[in-house]
């Protein structure tokens, strides 16, 4: 079986759709919960990787690291060395408006950007990343049927964590942007260039308006509705 520099499967196979947690704890705390018989894929650089099955559908969880660069290093060598057809990021959000709480689901539509990630593009103009209209439409659906809290919209994937400039933040808010992080936008990128499905379904860990937070373990373990939003996925 092929492997990469960042990936080697050991011949454990790797399913066409991956979720992709930004935390390796995370992917591993998926697979023990969710995957029937998990098998590990990868371990490299501590990056974890699973593959099991979800109601009788093979599915795979990854790490992908945090910001774009890491999301799209990941992306791209799952889609062009493993192909992987599917490709949803599971994680978490800061919300950029008040009324979105903690728990809340946001539904990413599109993805805005500060990074110069597009630029590799040449294209002749501003890319508009956005998710696969039908994983979209899936998961709004089941959201739903099931009243899971739920947002659909703009999202923003920043460089930047820690930002110099305080009024950033409000800014992507006014123009309505429902929430920040750091991920998207390069898997939205990848996943175009490739003409494969991608979707950034999160889980409010914190409120940027209202100082509301969630603790590490919680953002670790606690997002259920999401993963249960998420794994059906897999079967379309």
């Amino acid at each position: 079986m092929a492997s990469t520099p960042h990936i080697d499967p050991h011949d454990v196979p790797i399913a066409e759709t991956v979720l992709l947690p930004g935390d390796p704890l995370r992917a591993k705390f998926i697979a023990e919960t969710y995957l029937d018989e998990p098998v590990q894929f990868n371990s490299v650089r501590n990056m974890l990787g699973f593959t099991g099955t979800y109601q009788g559908t093979q599915v795979s969880v990854m790490g992908s690291g945090m910001g774009i660069p890491s999301m799209s290093l990941y992306a791209w060598e799952l889609i062009h060395v493993f192909g992987a057809k599917k490709l949803v990021r599971v994680g978490s959000c800061g919300s950029l408006q008040k009324e979105i709480d903690l728990y809340d689901v946001v539904v990413a539509q599109a993805a805005c950007t500060d990074s110069n990630v597009f630029a590799q593009y040449h294209l002749p103009g501003t890319f508009a990343p956005i998710g696969s209209f039908r994983l979209i439409e899936d998961v709004v659906r089941r959201a739903r049927e099931t009243d899971v809290p739920g947002h659909v919209g703009n999202v923003v994937s920043s460089d930047t964590f820690y930002n110099k400039d305080e009024s950033v933040n409000q800014r992507w808010a006014s123009m309505g942007v429902l929430a920040v992080d750091m991920e998207t936008a390069g898997l939205y990128a990848v996943a175009a260039d490739a003409g494969v499905e991608a979707l950034g379904l999160f889980t409010v860990s914190d409120n940027i308006v209202t100082g509301a937070v969630t603790t590490p373990l919680e953002r670790q373990t606690a997002f259920t509705q999401m993963m249960e939003l998420a794994l059906p996925l897999a079967a379309l």
